[in-house]
């Protein structure tokens, strides 16, 4: 395996790819293909490979096969676990991009082969017409009490539930996963669209907390360690947050079909997918290491908030059978598609069963092997 070396992270802004020519491409797509993989006119139309023509994955990696990753921690994991080694026989080069749109403006721009992404972004990008699938799939051994977002109230609102969202200003980003949890509690709390007044912002960056503060909105969901900043900051002028009670632990690898279609790619994509699991075990079974190493070093948060993040997540949990995790999807799809009017989807037809047990098997095997 070839590790060219990344360029520095920015903590902020637009991500940049490792390969110059990789941008270039991105760049050059149209506009309108840009904005109809970030929603735009959104169908199920463009024709899907048949998954029946696509050949059993290959158990070497052809030489000079080269893939490119929009999955920036694993990079690190990578590194600092030394598991980069058993990538060896091919190339695998690191986009330091990830989230729904920009991943699926890269596969448009035919410059990235894999993502790092939650649940929602493959829904959408099928609805605009990408046929795209998913390669991996992880999550939360106790979902409910570690969940990845809790819902930010603006200081002074008084909403103390969530049937107190009702007539309230609710931030909303429709193509993202915090799009789809806000639809999704309100349903629980027996709650419509119509109840609330739902306000379209990108959720990047502190931007819902922003707007929390500012009272541009009233609840607004927020991830990671915003949730902690938002209350150290805002708590003494009586903001808080609202466990949601709901699942919202997805992550998940997807690829374009056509590139799962490429013999040499897919035992590439089959190979990263192995190591990946392998990763994710080293992650949880090295805290200190993975605190020090990423989280402190990479992506300069303080220890405190490092810790933060590792203690909210939990134990991992990669299962080597998709049937209970389709179900779910199927379940969000149904409500996204009800919700936003758009086309009815097939979660299953969203995932490529040839890769189905490779993750979970390796993060079993990892695990019993530190253990050994």
């Amino acid at each position: 395996m070839s590790f060219p070396a990344p360029p520095p992270t920015p903590s902020r802004g637009l991500p940049a790819f490792t390969r110059r020519h990789a941008l270039g491409a991105l760049l050059a797509v149209p506009a309108a293909a840009l904005l109809s993989a970030c929603g735009g006119t959104a169908t199920a139309g463009g024709d899907r490979i048949n998954p029946a023509s696509l050949e059993p994955l290959a158990n070497t990696v052809p030489a000079g096969t080269t893939i490119t990753v929009g999955d920036p921690s694993i990079r690190v994991a990578l590194e600092l676990s030394g598991l980069a080694k058993e990538l060896d026989g091919f190339t695998v080069e690191f986009a330091n991009i990830s989230g729904g749109p920009q991943t699926t403006e890269a596969f448009r721009a035919n410059a990235l082969d894999v993502g790092s992404v939650a649940d929602i972004p493959p829904i959408h990008a099928t609805w605009t017409g990408l046929d795209v699938r998913i390669i991996a799939a992880g999550y939360r051994q106790d979902a409910v009490n570690h969940p990845i977002y809790e819902l930010g109230i603006a200081p002074g609102t008084g909403i103390s539930s969530l049937e107190d969202l009702r007539g309230r200003k609710v931030a909303y980003s429709p193509g993202q996963a915090q799009g789809a949890l806000v639809l999704r509690i309100l349903a629980k709390a027996g709650l419509t669209q119509d109840d609330v007044k739902l306000v379209e912002l990108p959720s990047t960056g502190d931007a819902y907390a922003t707007a929390l503060a500012g009272k541009q909105v009233d609840a607004a969901p927020l991830g990671g360690v915003q949730i902690k900043r938002y209350l150290t900051k805002y708590k003494a002028d009586d903001a808080t947050t609202l466990r949601h009670g709901l699942r919202d632990d997805p992550s998940l690898l997807y690829s374009p079909a056509k590139v799962l279609a490429d013999p040499a790619k897919a035992a590439a994509l089959a190979a990263y997918v192995k190591v990946w699991g392998k990763a994710q075990r080293w992650i949880e079974d090295h805290p200190a290491e993975w605190l020090e190493g990423y989280y402190v070093k990479d992506q300069g948060l303080s220890p405190d908030d490092g810790q933060y993040l590792i203690d909210a997540t939990g134990k991992r949990d990669l299962p080597t059978s998709w049937t209970e995790a389709i179900a779910r999807h199927q379940e969000t799809i149904d409500l996204l598609a009800r919700e936003q009017k758009k086309p009815q989807l097939k979660a299953a037809d969203l995932y490529d069963t040839r890769f189905e047990a490779i993750a979970g098997t390796a993060f079993a095997s990892a695990g019993k092997a530190g253990a050994a």
